[in-house]
């Protein structure tokens, strides 16, 4: 039989905590190996137990979910993060995505579709919430409409360091180039990322190449 799955639950409300516990408790295959009331409790245990699953609320006194979703995937890349919330607007939506959670559900969910969520999120399959799904498609629509637009978002110094990236430049090397530290560079590495919608510094150094944001000369 295979080991169940692994899985943290993460809200500052301990009802909805203990009702989810309770459902899981009595569901074969899914073992609930902790509980956090905050996103900073969340990180620690993340540290700790290496959950295969964490089931993130967004809105939570001090650390949010968003943060805490980014500390969880830097500290375990393998834990998969499923969102939870009550908030379905685009300034909560992607802000999670983009910080590493792969599934996004609302509260209305039934306990039964969440369990499955679970399970999925566990072979590394995505649930998205009808309405979250369509928000995030109109948004790959609006974003091909404008792809001509070349960093339109990015400041002054982000595109120099846009065109660093695409001439292979490390960050140590960017550092040095605009004396400052390497946690700065990595920060404006991270935003650009954001900005573009891009995964990794070589798509935006494919981006860089592709839009003649530098020269082939």
């Amino acid at each position: 039989m295979d080991e169940p799955i692994r899985i943290l639950l993460v809200d500052d409300h301990k009802i909805v905590r203990q009702g989810v516990r309770a459902f899981f408790d009595a569901h074969e295959g899914i073992d609930v190996i902790g509980e956090a009331g905050s996103g900073e409790e969340a990180v620690k245990l993340v540290e700790e137990r290496v959950p295969d699953v964490v089931l993130m609320d967004l809105i939570m006194p001090g650390m949010d979910g968003v943060e805490a979703t980014r500390l969880a995937k830097d500290l375990s890349p393998r834990t998969q993060i499923v969102v939870l919330t009550s908030y379905h607007d685009d300034e909560h939506i992607f802000p999670a995505l983009q910080a590493g959670a792969l599934s996004y559900i609302l509260k209305d969910v039934e306990m039964d579709e969440l369990a499955d969520a679970v399970f999925k999120a566990a072979r590394g399959e995505a649930t998205l919430h009808p309405q979250i799904a369509s928000r995030v498609i109109q948004e790959l629509h609006g974003r091909k409409a404008t792809e001509n637009t070349v960093g339109v978002d990015l400041t002054k110094r982000e595109m120099e360091i846009l065109k660093m990236l695409a001439q292979g430049m490390s960050n140590s090397e960017i550092a040095e180039k605009f004396v400052i530290s390497k946690h700065t560079v990595k920060g404006h590495v991270s935003n650009i990322l954001s900005k573009l919608h891009l995964a990794d510094r070589t798509q935006a150094a494919v981006y860089a190449w592709q839009r003649g944001v530098v020269s082939r000369e």
